[in-house]
């Protein structure tokens, strides 16, 4: 996009004090879109076909609005994310106009990384991502991102098995408060890689130890092997321990 194209492009947005804010690029790529609120509300009605909802975010502490149920799995899998440190839904909305015509567009989700990239994501049914209107807005958003200089994430479908081990995991990521005491034991006992039920049976009661354990695997304190279905066999490790995946 050149520099007379790129001002044809302006956001939309809503600062974290509920004002609705109108800026270009320049301006909309120092703004902390984490900070700020939804651009627009989820359509919520009897008989839609999609199913929105509201997702609790471990790394945020913050609920986020989706849209649809792949939405939904997308921010679980983006809030498993070590990289990333903070997610919106529904960040802002973009304005323009090109040689196709005038387009909005308002993206599903701005994350940050740990670095403090920004990244905007929009999540695709898989079925129609080969439709021309669905290319051509991502081939717009795309452009647009390049002049904020920020990174541009299409995601559509999900591995099975990278979902049935993440999804798992999820159920212990809320902060631990019983058995507190056994974090530091655990990670100790898991310096070198040792199969799950080796690891609890080294201690005096099994299944309390259990649920710390996987609370420690999502915030990734301990690394566990996800390429596989999560079995007693399955091998973890202290992070930063120095050991790989066996």
């Amino acid at each position: 996009m050149t520099g007379a194209a790129a001002a044809l492009v302006h956001v939309r947005y809503r600062d974290g004090d509920g004002i609705d804010r109108y800026c270009s690029p320049a301006e909309a790529a120092r703004v902390a879109f984490e900070s700020c609120l939804p651009a627009r509300s989820i359509p919520n009605y009897p008989g839609q076909r999609h199913t929105p909802g509201t997702f609790w975010s471990a790394t945020t502490d913050d609920l986020i609005d989706y849209e649809s149920n792949l939405e939904r799995q997308h921010l679980l899998l983006l809030d498993f994310d070590p990289d990333i440190t903070a997610m919106v839904g529904q960040p802002l909305i973009f304005e323009g106009v090109d040689a196709e015509g005038a387009w909005e567009h308002t993206p599903d989700f701005f994350a940050r990384t740990r670095a403090g990239r920004a990244v905007l994501i929009d999540v695709t049914d898989p079925t129609r991502l080969h439709w021309p209107e669905v290319i051509l807005q991502a081939r717009r958003t795309a452009v647009a991102c390049a002049v904020l200089g920020w990174d541009y994430r299409r995601l559509s479908s999900i591995d099975p098995l990278q979902w049935a081990n993440v999804s798992w995991l999820a159920a212990y990521r809320r902060p631990l408060h019983a058995g507190v005491d056994l974090v530091d034991p655990l990670i100790a006992a898991a310096q070198e890689p040792v199969a799950v039920g080796n690891l609890l049976a080294a201690f005096p009661v099994p299944e309390l130890v259990r649920p710390v354990l996987f609370h420690l695997c999502w915030h990734q304190r301990i690394a566990i092997e996800l390429d596989r279905p999560l079995r007693e066999s399955t091998l973890v490790w202290a992070a930063g321990s120095g050991e790989g995946t066996p």
